[in-house]
């Protein structure tokens, strides 16, 4: 059973946010963004430490349906199709107290990847010095 069980969850779909309540943490929002890089399938963490798939071009994904998984998990369906993830109480709790952390660690990666958040991550960085020389 879970230590922690959200006392409320509500999809803002103009704001594509999550928005979660528990008892511990108040109510937290999540952008879909961040649920959808953090998705807990193997399709996004692979199938060991290490593995992990960076997942880029996330900047306006949706939540189109949540579905629940017993009373332990929801299922989110994003709008990319992907629908793999089974985000446990357990998970959701600690997506939102590490929150900032798991954020910035993620832009991190971007940026080491030559991606940017401010371009949608859809376009590698644009390296100084890389266009032609003048003549």
């Amino acid at each position: 059973m879970s230590d922690h069980i959200p006392t409320a969850l509500t999809l803002h779909k103009a704001s594509r946010t999550l928005e979660l309540s528990f008892d511990d943490l108040g109510s937290i929002s999540l952008s879909c963004e961040f649920l959808r890089v953090h998705s807990p399938s193997a399709e996004v963490r692979g199938h060991g430490q290490g593995q992990e798939i960076l997942q880029t071009g996330m900047r306006t994904i949706e939540i189109t349906a949540i579905e629940p998984v017993g009373n332990y998990a929801i299922r989110p369906v994003f709008s990319d199709g992907h629908d793999s993830g089974i985000y446990s109480w357990d998970f959701l709790h600690s997506l939102c107290s590490e929150h900032e952390q798991l954020w910035q660690t993620y832009l991190k990666r971007l940026e080491a990847a030559g991606f940017t958040h401010d371009t949608g991550r859809d376009t590698p960085m644009v390296k100084q010095g890389a266009g032609c020389a003048s003549h």
